[in-house]
């Protein structure tokens, strides 16, 4: 009899933990979800238009609520959708914000008739035109678009060659590269950023 109850006790222990253990995982996978889905998502980045900041090959964290959330500043490093094909992201750096008069004449990237300092990029780095930015014509930046360039002026398509992007292809804003590890960095963004 004691036998019974103890067997008993036991299965009925043992569905019990079974299913507290259910739940947490359950809560524990759409805590991912929501995690991966809405608020931060790794990206991979794919070829050079980045170099010498970002290499093929890096892995970074985006902030998907940066767009949404905050105005984004120039200079910031964002994922978005490649203006010809949405299934794709591309990694850029906003040059360009919302009202921006921007122009190229002799290597140079001019905002509102002011030459753009781009402590990122190595010294004497020279941008060249594009057939939406050609050399010496102004661009006017639309309302709730950008417009981005790669850092690696010579290897990049970028809005130079398809003109702006909306804000609602802005995937999110790049904030911690986590591979290769020696280059593990928390990005800073804005007036402040180290790229």
């Amino acid at each position: 009899m004691d036998q019974d109850f103890e067997e008993h006790s036991f299965w009925l222990n043992f569905k019990s933990g079974l299913i507290d253990l259910i739940q947490f995982l359950a809560i524990v996978l759409a805590f991912f979800v929501v995690l991966r889905f809405f608020i931060a998502e790794p990206h991979r980045v794919s070829g050079s238009s980045m170099v010498p900041n970002f290499h093929d090959g890096d892995l970074i964290i985006t902030n998907k609520l940066a767009p949404k959330m905050a105005t984004l500043q120039r200079g910031e490093v964002i994922i978005l959708q490649n203006p010809r094909n949405a299934s794709e992201v591309f990694i850029k750096r906003i040059i360009g914000l919302p009202g921006d008069q921007v122009q190229i004449s002799r290597g140079q990237v001019f905002i509102n008739n002011q030459p753009l300092p781009e402590p990122y990029l190595p010294a004497g780095t020279q941008t060249r035109e594009g057939q939406y930015l050609s050399e010496g014509e102004e661009v006017v930046v639309p309302d709730s678009h950008y417009l981005v360039m790669g850092d690696n002026r010579n290897g990049s398509s970028d809005s130079r060659e398809w003109g702006t992007i909306k804000k609602e292809a802005v995937v999110g804003q790049a904030f911690l590269r986590y591979w290769p590890p020696q280059s593990f960095t928390f990005l800073q963004v804005g007036k402040k950023s180290l790229y």
